[in-house]
């Protein structure tokens, strides 16, 4: 290394440690690169390419959730089906459902299973019916059994449980009033309704 050259790498070197030492920064600097002369003999060796930068890996957009009311088109078709599904009818004093009980129930309830699971915040009302005769107390209980035998049939199908509610109004809403077995048999029945929104 000749003088000049030395000259120069000291003045580089002071030339860092004056800015570094005046220089409000904590950040040391690197040290100079060193003076390379290059000799016929040696040839130019490529310099390796930059290291790619890296990106960060976009996040996909969290997805909508899914809607837990059905819309209003929805709604009516659901509408729809339980006017299509007849009441299911019960002997005198029992709570079994009869074939003609299950084929009622049947009718269409596969429709409404895949619709209402698609919606686990819509909800259905079993409501049970007694005809007139027995006290008021015994109509309530039986009716609720009732309920309760057709929502069994309907969880079967696939129709989720939390979705189906039961009330009983024994002999409180009769569709017939006259005082024979032909109206009587009329009134004993489960009628399932649509519950309210209530948000």
């Amino acid at each position: 290394m000749n003088h000049l050259q030395k000259r120069t790498l000291i003045a580089i070197a002071a030339l860092s440690l004056f800015s570094a030492a005046c220089s409000k920064k904590v950040a040391v600097a690197p040290p100079p690169p060193p003076v390379r002369t290059v000799t016929p003999a040696t040839a130019a060796r490529p310099t390796p390419p930059a290291p790619a930068p890296v990106v960060a890996a976009e996040r996909p957009a969290p997805a909508t959730p899914a809607p837990r009311y059905p819309n209003a088109v929805t709604r009516a078709r659901i509408d729809e089906l339980l006017a299509r599904i007849e009441d299911a009818y019960f002997d005198y004093d029992r709570a079994a459902l009869r074939p003609d009980a299950l084929k009622a129930l049947q009718a269409d309830s596969t429709e409404l299973r895949d619709i209402l699971k698609d919606f686990p915040d819509y909800k259905l009302t079993i409501e049970g019916h007694c005809d007139e005769r027995g006290s008021a107390e015994y109509n309530v209980a039986l009716g609720e059994k009732r309920a309760e035998a057709a929502k069994d049939y309907l969880v079967q199908v696939g129709i989720p449980s939390a979705q189906l509610n039961l009330i009983s109004y024994g002999k409180e809403r009769p569709v017939c009033e006259e005082h024979d077995e032909a109206c009587w048999q009329k009134n004993r029945r489960i009628h399932i309704v649509a519950m309210a929104q209530t948000r």
